[in-house]
């Protein structure tokens, strides 16, 4: 098993069998298919707010082998990515380490704007029309664990890789996977990817339920959820262990809807499940959205891929005030 250490609390958040899976961005247990960023030219209407998407890994303290952040169909102009004309999009992926790497607060911010490259370049790539990586993995590394910032409530060294549209109006679709090995998705035993704002591409398959996982920490007495461009899609539903499906407001075509809900004592230091349910009549076909969390300080809340503690299970003794 792999513990995870956060808010001074021990959590022993997954078995073996899914440790595998939290080496992946999005996870498997996520049923999201695809992260997405657009070119920096594009139309905000696609589904991206601002072409910019910032994640970061946690690598254990007991790894002190070398690991690797591979990309899945990194290039932009291939079979899965969305074509707006020609393709003619650049993206850049660059993966940072040190201090300030994930502390400096700009880096955690939902706006990339400041700071947000904090801690030092390790590696950075920038990705075209390329066949050679057409639906085929690009590898950064060898890494030496060591040089991620070391975060004690996170339980371990911090990595940021950041993917940014430089230029076209081209949608990239790609995913990551956190691994000991150059040439092979190979685990690193209790590694987890996170963010502060989720840029991904829902599911055709209108049978499909989408969830991710935002934590809750115990300075939270409140949080709002923000989603973009989710096109009217069907429903997006709270769980937690006093939420039982709650219903959250959907937005429609390039906007941004806020709401608010209350967050009880059992739900502190927990985490939450947001569900993405398709709509069952209506067919929107390559949807990307954006969401975030935010507690009542405006400070985003993180996704963890694997959810810290496990998938919340609803509790009805627990009555929400």
């Amino acid at each position: 098993m792999a513990l995870f250490k956060h808010a001074g609390i021990l959590f022993i958040a997954l078995t073996a069998g899914l440790s595998v899976f939290s080496q992946s961005a999005p996870a498997i247990d996520e049923n999201i298919p695809f992260l997405v960023t657009f070119g920096g030219n594009s139309s905000t209407a696609w589904g991206d707010d601002d072409f910019c998407q910032i994640f970061f890994c946690v690598i254990p303290s007991s790894q002190t082998n070398p690991v690797y952040i591979r990309i899945y169909d990194p290039d932009t102009g291939g079979e899965l990515d969305e074509a707006k004309g020609e393709f003619n999009t650049i993206i850049s992926f660059s993966v940072y380490a040190g201090k300030g790497c994930w502390s400096d607060t700009a880096a955690q911010s939902i706006h990339p704007t400041g700071n947000f490259r904090s801690g030092y370049l390790l590696s950075s790539k920038s990705f075209g029309t390329d066949l050679k990586y057409d639906k085929k993995w690009f590898t950064f590394g060898p890494f030496n664990p060591l040089e991620g910032e070391y975060v004690e409530k996170l339980g371990g060294r911090v990595f940021k890789i950041i993917a940014q549209g430089k230029s076209g109006d081209d949608g990239n679709i790609y995913k990551y996977f956190l691994s000991t090995s150059q040439t092979e998705n190979t685990a690193v035993e209790g590694g987890n990817f996170f963010t502060y704002k989720y840029h991904f591409r829902l599911s055709d398959d209108q049978k499909h339920v989408c969830q991710i996982y935002p934590y809750v920490d115990d300075k939270t007495i409140s949080i709002e959820v923000s989603n973009f461009d989710w096109d009217n899609d069907g429903v997006i539903r709270i769980f937690s262990v006093a939420k039982n499906g709650t219903l959250c407001n959907v937005s429609g075509e390039n906007n941004w809807l806020v709401k608010k809900f209350p967050i009880v004592p059992e739900e502190k230091n927990s985490t939450i499940e947001i569900q993405f349910i398709k709509n069952q009549v209506l067919q929107v076909k390559n949807n990307n959205v954006v969401i975030s969390v935010r507690n009542q300080y405006g400070i985003s809340l993180p996704f963890y891929v694997v959810p810290i503690g496990g998938v919340p299970v609803y509790s009805p003794k627990i009555r929400m005030k």
